[in-house]
């Protein structure tokens, strides 16, 4: 997705681009902090990392052999076995007290450091070491294959150098950066803080799950969604509860957790109906920016930012749909970028995209763009099928539940017929 300026009356629906831009506008990322190795997998790095030590800090075999000089087995071969004396063994964290000279080999074992003399190890299997009872003991091998200067031997500095860069600020900390940083004797890391997201439903027709269920109520599912997708990308996320339809009702519970949350996220409320509250309540909080986006589903979509002393940071205020779809919808396509930015990443926008084929006949609103919930499968021709997942009413959330991508139809289209391509975000997996 790119965001590109647009413009835009207050009573039309805005385009994704421009209620993007918006949010996004002058957004920076959260401060940094520091944290131990083992929590700092999904975080940002907020400072460039250079290498403490050098590794390996020695020259150490790649195999179980025997470290030689290669001039004395070049001659080697299995028709001509050539026999040396074993003088000595280095195994990891207990090198050889003897050197290579002329004429003899050590033992060595994976990882353990090169012996001074040696320039090539024979790996276990180019003797006939393997092949006899108590090799560790050997007094003499017999060498099957010739190695050349360097064979088998990692030298010291091949992976990391002291002072020398390890990884960007900027970089995401995948398990590989988590452990390059530990080789690179780092135990703590200047990470962005993770952001903090506080959860609030609304609805006098709400219940929690496992609360028994009175007439005309309904359990809320969107608490729990909201907070699983927060968490998935990392971000720190509370309930707030359950708020009634009265402004009063949800300015009591969302104003003390600003003092805590960076953004805070409301389902429901956000329409024209006289139950509808959420604007109001984000009104005597701070101020409404943009209220209304040209998607579907999700189009009563509210973004706002609570009132702080010029300096401080405002925390954010976004009000979804409270249908479950399109709650969990919007979230992916606008709190989703936001809490990225906060988080640090270089590319809010980034998504993992696929063009697929779509299964079936499709219509949506006019003017809107949409986001079909589908199954993505392999096509007979080596592409992509997109099939519709279950009904694409926003209540439907079965449908949601069985997608693993949303099918991307745009404005300027009611509809579209099955064997048409079109971009499908994927939504499977992790934040990615």
């Amino acid at each position: 997705m790119t965001v590109g300026p647009a413009t835009a009356r207050p009573t039309e629906l805005l385009s994704l681009e421009h209620a993007l831009a918006k949010m996004l506008d002058g957004l920076a990322p959260l401060e940094s902090e520091e944290v131990a190795l083992d929590a700092a997998l999904g975080r940002v790095l907020a400072a460039p990392l250079r290498s403490l030590v050098t590794a390996p800090p020695f020259d150490n075999s790649a195999m179980d052999g025997y470290a030689v000089r290669a001039v004395d087995v070049a001659a080697a071969a299995r028709q001509q076995p050539l026999s040396l004396p074993v003088i000595d063994e280095s195994a990891a964290g207990r090198p050889a007290s003897e050197n290579v000279v002329a004429g003899t080999a050590i033992r060595i074992l994976t990882g353990a450091p090169l012996p001074g003399g040696a320039d090539a190890v024979v790996p276990l299997e180019d003797t006939d070491a393997h092949q006899r009872d108590g090799a560790a003991a050997l007094e003499t091998i017999a060498v099957l294959q010739p190695a050349r200067p360097g064979a088998h031997v990692r030298r010291a500095g091949s992976d990391l150098r002291a002072g020398e860069p390890l990884l960007a600020a900027g970089a995401v900390l995948t398990p590989a950066a988590l452990a390059v940083a530990a080789a690179g004797g780092h135990a703590r890391l200047a990470v962005q803080r993770r952001p903090r997201v506080a959860v609030l439903a609304t609805g006098n027709e709400l219940v929690a799950p496992g609360e028994p269920l009175g007439e005309a109520e309904i359990y809320d599912s969107n608490t729990v969604g909201l907070l699983g997708q927060a968490r998935r990308m990392g971000a720190e996320a509370r309930s707030l509860g359950i708020a009634g339809d009265a402004v009063e009702s949800v300015v009591s519970l969302l104003a003390p957790a600003l003092d805590w949350a960076d953004v805070a996220v409301v389902s429901g409320g956000v329409s024209v109906g006289v139950h509808d509250v959420v604007k109001d309540a984000f009104a005597r909080l701070g101020r409404i920016e943009l209220w209304r986006v040209a998607v579907q589903p999700g189009k009563p979509l509210a973004f706002g930012r609570a009132a702080r002393p010029a300096g401080v940071r405002e925390p954010l205020l976004f009000g979804l749909p409270g249908n479950p779809v399109s709650s969990l919808v919007t979230f992916e396509l606008f709190v989703r970028p936001v809490l990225r930015r906060l988080a640090g990443h270089a590319d809010p926008l980034a998504r993992d995209i696929v063009r697929a084929r779509l299964a079936d006949d499709v219509s949506k609103a006019a003017g809107r763009r949409a986001f079909l919930r589908v199954r993505l499968s392999p096509a007979a021709d080596g592409g992509m099928m997109a099939t519709l997942a279950g009904g694409q009413g926003s209540h439907v959330l079965s449908a949601l539940a069985a997608a693993d991508g949303l099918a991307i139809v745009h404005e300027d289209v009611d509809g579209l017929p099955a064997g048409s391509e079109v971009e499908v975000i994927r939504l499977a997996g992790g934040d990615g």
